[in-house]
């Protein structure tokens, strides 16, 4: 693995939803040399997107569908697509060149999986541009990018506390990952702002997508006394249980309370429209530069953001959140110092950010997180 602590802040990007399991093992890949005046387009901009998932996947894809929607009215143009794509290079490349064949120099993808493909893409047509969501390589006319879910998720971890009657929250999580536990342990940390004796109890389902494992896990935390279940899986089912037992939550990657209107909350919603339409103008307007480790984004340059509050959260502890989102707009970190893990161990200290690096490799949890598997 790359040394991250040699990357600066908004350096790095990392895996996400598509495809983490290989997290642990990723080589962040910066161009050799970049070309002093950027990439510019050769021709008329034409945009092409390749998901990873169905559309309609109510997640992780619906998410950029959406996006797309909103980018074509900025842009004032169509943008070509095609979903379910695996991220398999045999069927990648394949996906990528057909849109290239038929005039599209910018082509953005949205999958972990499609990090070596791309960067295979990118090597073969120098005079295209790609842009992969989640993705861990770059060059000269590749960016890849993720968003900070850890700040949305901190403002959703206050939503629980202010609403929780009992102070016991849970959490259904996907893998044991560093961007895994940076939303538990803000989620954390947002509740006990809210409430100081609040504990989050987090179950894995080793599994980004497996409903019967979701409902399993949220009913597990339910049956052990939580009154508001969180999650970092891509399906609805954790809010679909808290609505079936008169439990509130908060969602991820979407508004979930379109499954779940009388539990859900909050969520944790994407934006990808945010960053895409300046940085697809920046490309559009010439001698674009890539970011060398990609676009680490923060949520005042749209990566993620809240849903709207639910009314369960009384007006003043709306406010109260919303004024916290408003901090974070302007640049007030989530992991600032003085933090000490659940052992007492000093994370960060008096003054300090948690760096990037440690971000990644979050392998801790704060004070009131339970785990288990």
């Amino acid at each position: 693995m790359q040394a991250f602590h040699s990357l600066p802040r908004r350096k790095a990007v990392v895996a996400s939803a598509a495809g983490l399991a290989l997290l642990g093992a990723a080589v962040f890949h910066a161009p050799a040399h970049a070309a002093d005046d950027g990439f510019t387009l050769k021709g008329p901009p034409k945009i092409a997107m390749i998901y990873f998932g169905p559309k309609n996947d109510g997640g992780w894809t619906q998410a950029f569908d959406e996006a797309r929607v909103k980018v074509e009215k900025a842009l004032g143009q169509k943008i070509q697509f095609v979903e379910g794509v695996p991220e398999d290079a045999s069927a990648i490349k394949p996906a990528a060149e057909k849109f290239i064949q038929r005039g599209a120099n910018i082509v953005i993808g949205t999958a972990f999986g499609y990090s070596d493909a791309f960067k295979e893409l990118a090597d073969k047509y120098p005079d295209v541009a790609f842009l992969n969501g989640s993705g861990t390589t770059n060059g000269k006319n590749l960016e890849s990018f993720y968003g900070r879910t850890y700040e949305s998720q901190y403002l959703c971890g206050m939503a629980a506390g202010a609403a929780s009657k009992t102070g016991k929250l849970g959490f259904v999580a996907a893998n044991p990952f560093g961007v895994v536990n940076w939303t538990i342990n803000a989620y954390a940390l947002g509740a006990q702002k809210m409430n100081p004796a609040a504990t989050v109890t987090v179950i894995y389902t080793g599994s980004w997508n497996d409903p019967v494992k979701e409902r399993a896990a949220a009913a597990a935390l339910i049956d052990q006394g939580a009154d508001v279940i969180g999650q970092h899986v891509d399906s609805p089912t954790p809010q679909i249980v808290a609505q079936e037992r008169g439990k509130l939550g908060t969602g991820h990657h979407r508004d979930l309370s379109q499954f779940a209107p009388k539990a859900t909350i909050c969520s944790s919603v994407w934006v990808w429209d945010r960053f895409l339409v300046p940085e697809l103008k920046k490309i559009m307007a010439g001698h674009w530069k890539p970011q060398p480790y990609g676009a680490f984004i923060e949520m005042q340059d749209g990566g993620t953001d809240i849903s709207k509050l639910g009314a369960q959260i009384p007006k003043d502890k709306q406010a109260a959140i919303l004024a916290e989102r408003d901090a974070i707009m302007k640049g007030k970190p989530v992991y600032a110092g003085p933090l000490a893990d659940r052992d007492g161990k000093e994370r960060v200290a008096a003054g300090a950010v948690l760096s990037d690096a440690d971000l990644w490799k979050m392998d801790w949890f704060v004070k009131g997180v339970v785990t288990q598997k």
